[in-house]
């Protein structure tokens, strides 16, 4: 049987990300960030 880390556990989050693993957990988040849909902006909105 193939050994492995859940990281949707409290367990494994805090094994792949933890103290010592914080380039890998930024990289994450930027990697989430980027698939996020944006709003399209459009020029002259928040002009008042």
């Amino acid at each position: 049987m193939a050994k492995y880390i859940n990281p949707y556990t409290d367990f494994g989050f805090k094994k792949l990300f933890g103290e010592g693993n914080k380039d890998l957990l930024m990289g994450a988040f930027q990697i989430y960030a980027f698939l996020l849909p944006h709003p399209a902006l459009s020029e002259g909105e928040g002009d008042g």
